[in-house]
């Protein structure tokens, strides 16, 4: 097949050998070189950007100018957050990235490209216009073109119109990049090149780093802006206040107005939530699992059902032709030089044709065939017709023979044993014929050994002790998927499905799905329906598969699992990819996808508690001030300095905060991230706000105090905050083990040094030296204590939170 075309340049261009060194050198100096990147990961500029102009850095840094400008800097400490939120941030950030990109260079799709008569898998961003592609079934197209070369070639452009069934392509008709070979193969001509490609922004947005929506990051979202909202009459009403009411000087009432709102502040929050996700991503990149979108973490962490294929997943890959049973004894030669044939001209052949064509390498010579018909998921069978030499199918004996003939119940039985059987039968008419493949003559059972992956069976059993369902839908025999299921324990296995029994209409799709756990037989299109019914019934759904059958229940499952060795189509629609194609890498995603949501959940109680009392202490000072002119007493003043609220918050949220959001955490990912947050924060920042305002009360000795009886009402006051807020930091941090108990007792000990020490007393202008201030002071801390646990007790038994709290973490395979 060779012969001249021209490309767009007006150089002719050998189809058969593709272009020559010279042309590729023309046309990479002319610029026409697909010049996308690899991924679209952000830029180092643009990290930077993200990390430092932030909501809660702009509120930070106004609050920290104003402290500046009252000459105070020792009170201005709390802006080294500003600092800590943007380089940490940046430096996880850009970690995460160098692991993303560095994986996806190794998952990318790899084109075929035929340059100087040899062909050669180069990177998509190496190819250039008027290169010769070669296509192969599940090869993704990366650049558009035209067809050059055809055999029975169909494209699936599923990804791009939405439209299910494949587009048969014959030479000169156009393909475009995004869509994929669902069946045959050949050649196509780049007409479109980088950024001309049609689907060239498509691939971008498909292997995107990306922080997009998710319930965890968008419902922080929604308490910053209501933080944000928040802070304006508070700080307004503290200012009037300090200024007006208590008739302060401008630097101490400013001060006062800093140290109220810089606590409302959950600065931390963001920091820990996108620390969380980067540390995750680089935990699962050493595990050779490539997450191609951040919050697929989160997704896969509140998934119920997984629907795992059977060949790829609960197997390997790899077979081996185990025995070949003729159907008479004069079949053996034929059936022999037929397979060998059918092996040797298929130029993309999967595993099943890969172990024939080791079993039988010699080519019986019968030329080149005459018609051919690649094998579909759709149709079940592929199949050469070589003119004199006879019309040979290879595909399911239960698809091809009659379910009542004797070979179709001996290929049932080799199946009922985990083997994988294909009939290899000879067809009365050419196998491109529309009635094809006609009456089929059973030649021979090809029966195939597939080994079941050590690790499938701890696998399914993590799944099941995490009440996550596996059903398992495979394209193969139901009676052989169920073998299999049902020798790894699954439940349900041992009574597989027969997916062409199965009812088309939802619901009853539905309720057989809910009913069984094994399906055989599944078409591509039924793969997509079922995941559409288990959404229906409100599951969250997770879709693992390796083959071009898989991509558009990939598509649409609530997360795509694509195994590393799958097609590229495959690997571009998915949003996890398991480089190491082993299946039993899942759980660990799950476990790091529940290790983010649960810690980030615990450590959102904490910043939010902090919230809640900030804003209700400036409040309740805010109040004072107003009704102190109606009713004629005098009003109180903010109690704290800047600097006090910035070490209330060292061992209280920020360093425990930090190493909760990387403990281990197992608990199952629910949905209400917000309302549940909010049970614990809200009662335990009223508790703190209330109390901590009434111990101040109790020892302020009015507007002629001394400084110092007003430096120990301060210190009185942050007493009771610091104690009822490490009793938080306890009940957040349950279940107890042995390293949170040295975290909270670690946090108490730091603390009593700060109020021990001259050194840091008099830095922080602390003074717990009187006596009946500071037993007042722990006693509104125990009553504080008692309340936060019992708020706590009757929130926990009213929404179940107690149990869960105390439940033992789950464990993942291998470390029983």
């Amino acid at each position: 097949m060779a012969y001249d075309e021209t490309g767009t340049d007006g150089v002719a261009v050998l189809a058969a050998h593709g272009l020559t060194a010279d042309q590729v050198a023309e046309r990479v100096a002319a610029g026409k070189t697909n010049d996308v990147p690899d991924r679209a990961s952000r830029s180092i500029r643009d990290i930077v950007r993200a990390n430092v102009f932030t909501r809660i850095n702009a509120i930070l840094g106004i609050l920290f100018a104003i402290v500046l400008a009252t000459g105070s800097i020792i009170d201005g400490m709390f802006g080294l957050l500003i600092i800590a939120n943007s380089g940490i941030g940046i430096i996880q950030e850009i970690r995460a990235k160098r692991t993303l990109d560095e994986l996806a260079i190794v998952s990318q799709t790899k084109p075929v490209v035929r340059r100087n008569g040899s062909a050669v898998a180069m990177a998509p961003r190496e190819v250039v216009l008027d290169d010769l592609i070669e296509l192969g079934s599940g090869d993704q197209i990366v650049v558009d073109g035209v067809v050059v070369e055809a055999s029975a070639l169909d494209i699936d452009e599923s990804l791009l119109t939405g439209e299910a069934d494949p587009v048969h392509k014959a030479v000169g008709d156009p393909v475009l990049s995004g869509s994929f070979v669902a069946a045959g193969s050949g050649c196509y001509r780049a007409t479109k090149v980088g950024s001309d490609a049609y689907a060239a922004k498509l691939a971008e947005e498909a292997s995107k780093f990306t922080l997009v929506h998710s319930e965890l990051r968008s419902g922080i979202d929604t308490i910053l802006k209501f933080i944000t909202y928040l802070m304006i009459p508070a700080g307004l009403l503290i200012i009037y206040n300090q200024l007006f009411s208590s008739g302060q000087s401008l630097r101490p009432a400013l001060n006062g107005m800093v140290a109220a709102l810089v606590p409302m502040v959950p600065e931390g929050l963001v920091l820990m939530t996108s620390i969380a996700f980067a540390v995750g991503v680089v935990r699962l990149g050493r595990r050779q699992c490539l997450v191609q979108e951040l919050p697929a973490i989160e997704g896969l962490a509140r998934v119920d059902v997984v629907c795992a294929d059977k060949t790829g997943t609960l197997t390997e890959n790899g077979m081996r032709l185990s025995e070949l049973r003729c159907a008479l004894a004069e079949d053996a030669g034929p059936a022999g030089a037929a397979l060998a044939a059918l092996a040797a001209d298929d130029p993309r052949p999967n595993a099943s044709v890969q172990a024939i064509k080791e079993a039988f390498p010699d080519v019986p010579g019968w030329g080149d065939a005459t018609a051919e018909a690649p094998f579909s998921s759709a149709k079940k069978w592929s199949g050469q017709s070589y003119g004199s030499h006879g019309n040979w199918v290879l595909g399911a004996p239960d698809v091809l023979l009659d379910p009542g003939s004797a070979m179709a119940r001996e290929a049932e039985r080799a199946g009922a044993s985990g083997l994988r059987v294909l009939l290899l039968g000879s067809g009365d008419v050419p196998v491109d014929h529309p009635a094809a493949p006609g009456v089929v003559t059973p030649r021979a059972l090809v029966i195939l050994e597939q080994r079941v992956r050590p690790d499938a069976r701890g696998t399914l059993e993590y799944f099941a002790g995490q009440n996550v369902t596996v059903k398992v839908i495979s394209g193969d025999n139901a009676v052989s998927v169920g073998a299999v299921a049902g020798s790894l324990g699954l439940p349900g296995g041992n009574r597989p499905v027969d997916a062409r029994t199965l009812p088309s209409e939802s619901e009853a799709l539905a309720d057989a799905l809910e009913e069984s756990t094994t399906f055989g037989r599944v078409r591509p299109d039924q793969k997509r329906e079922m995941v559409a019914a288990l959404q229906s019934r409100g599951h969250t759904v997770a879709m693992t598969g390796d083959g071009v059958n898989d991509v558009l229940a990939l598509k649409d499952a609530d997360i795509g699992v694509s195994m590393g060795s799958g097609s590229p189509a495959t690997r571009a629609v998915a949003q996890i990819v398991l480089l190491d194609n082993k299946f039993a890498t899942l759980p660990y995603v799950v476990g790091e996808g529940r290790r983010v949501i649960g810690n980030i959940e615990r450590v959102s109680n904490l910043f939010l508690t902090k919230t809640v009392y900030s804003v209700l202490l400036a409040f309740l000072i805010g109040l004072t001030g107003a009704l102190s002119q109606i009713f004629d007493f005098e009003p109180v003043p903010y109690p704290f300095l800047p600097r006090h609220v910035t070490i209330a918050a060292w061992f209280t949220i920020g360093i425990p905060a930090f190493i909760l959001s990387l403990a281990p955490n197992n608990e199952r990912a629910r949905s209400g991230f917000v309302p549940r947050v909010m049970r614990l924060a809200v009662p335990s920042g009223v508790i703190i706000g209330v109390t901590t305002f009434i111990s101040y009360l109790l020892v302020y000795a009015g507007p002629e105090q001394t400084q110092t009886q007003k430096v120990q009402a301060g210190t009185s006051a942050l007493i009771t905050l610091i104690m009822i807020a490490l009793w938080v930091l306890a009940v957040v941090a349950r279940p107890y083990v042995w390293w949170k108990l040295v975290l909270i007792f670690g946090s108490v000990a730091a603390y009593l040094v700060l109020f021990a020490l001259p050194f840091t007393r008099t830095f922080f202008e602390l003074d717990p030296t009187n006596v009946a201030a500071t037993t007042s002071a722990l006693t509104c801390g125990l009553v504080g204590v008692v309340l936060v646990e019992l708020a706590w007790w009757v929130t926990g038994r009213l929404h179940g939170e107690h149990r869960r709290l105390f439940a033992p973490p789950a464990d993942l395979p291998g470390r029983r």
